[in-house]
């Protein structure tokens, strides 16, 4: 009963966390009901029917939630592990020298001090059934250390990427075409090597079935990959007639439900290790008519300046400039 209350708690657990679907805690606001990605690169899926919870992959799990969700699960293990020791040291009310006869919290702390070999003080093992059980949680201890402090170090060594995408996007003329931008930026001192950028629109369509089917359609970008990315990057798709958005107006990509998703991959310099990032723009983050506000400057004595003040801003275009409310040619 007591493993079967663990594991209530623990799917409950990873509910709270999101590692079951879309509610997946997002740090720059709310989590939006119709966004697959959500704005820090996580899915949006609410999963029914799933008949593979995620604490059957324990390894996973430990690795890809949040760290205070780690921590409550390691301490959720590790009051869990002391209670079920605790009530086999019970069967034997005088294994425990100095102990309370039947007292569960002499044997639960006994058992953490066996657990983690801190040293028996006025408590200590007297009867053989006791120095049995002694010996099969002394090693449980041993393995259990070794193990989360192996997650623990995997944690912290993992190379994650610290991208910054615009909180918003937009839609202007460049060249003389409708362009579609948006920008990136790294946040650590460091580079990344061979950048490397995937533009995608998923949209709702409909077959002349009548069948409703999401599909993804690959954005054609001017640059979609760099050799060095070290501070920002302006991400650019023009809307020619062979581009998915062709034709397209913004009710249009609100009644398709559709969204764009960035995905960038590189090569972290510090780890020598693969790193990703992902983003998402919804119909509503993306600003037509507007063009993003230039942070590049150079000083008197010819060094550049990046203001990363104004990353997000950008401006309304002139008139003469505008767009349709059609993206056609």
């Amino acid at each position: 009963m007591l493993v079967q209350l663990f594991v209530r708690l623990l799917t409950r657990l990873s509910y709270r966390l999101g590692l079951r679907g879309s509610r997946w805690k997002n740090p720059k606001g709310p989590c939006f009901e119709n966004r697959v990605i959500t704005r820090n690169g996580l899915p949006n899926i609410i999963r029914i029917g799933d008949d593979h919870p995620p604490w059957r992959d324990l390894y996973h799990l430990l690795m890809t939630m949040p760290w205070s969700g780690f921590f409550a699960v390691t301490f959720l293990l590790y009051v869990f592990g002391n209670g079920v020791f605790a009530l086999f040291y019970l069967v034997d009310s005088g294994g425990i020298a100095n102990a309370q006869p039947h007292s569960f919290w002499d044997a639960f702390f006994f058992s953490v001090q066996t657990m983690a070999s801190l040293g028996y003080g006025a408590m200590h093992p007297t009867s053989f059934y006791t120095n049995m059980v002694v010996a099969v949680e002394a090693l449980a201890g041993l393995l259990g250390l070794a193990t989360i402090t192996g997650r623990v170090f995997a944690r912290v060594s993992r190379p994650t990427a610290r991208v910054l995408f615009t909180d918003v996007a937009t839609i202007s003329m460049y060249n003389g075409i409708p362009t579609l931008m948006f920008r990136i930026r790294n946040l650590r001192r460091n580079q990344i090597l061979e950048g490397q950028i995937l533009l995608s629109l998923l949209l709702k369509e409909v077959s002349p079935e009548g069948q409703e089917m999401f599909r993804f359609h690959n954005l054609r970008l001017l640059r979609s990959q760099t050799p060095i990315f070290a501070l920002t990057w302006t991400v650019m798709h023009p809307i020619d007639r062979t581009s998915p958005l062709y034709g397209l107006s913004r009710t249009d990509l609100d009644r398709m439900n559709g969204e764009a998703i960035a995905t960038m991959t590189g090569l972290d310099e510090t780890f020598s290790q693969t790193i990703h990032a992902r983003h998402s723009y919804l119909p509503s983050e993306i600003f037509w008519n507007h063009r993003f506000v230039d942070i590049f400057s150079t000083r008197p004595d010819g060094r550049r300046i990046v203001n990363y003040q104004n990353f997000n801003d950008i401006s309304p275009v002139e008139l003469t400039e505008r767009l349709p409310e059609q993206l056609a040619s």
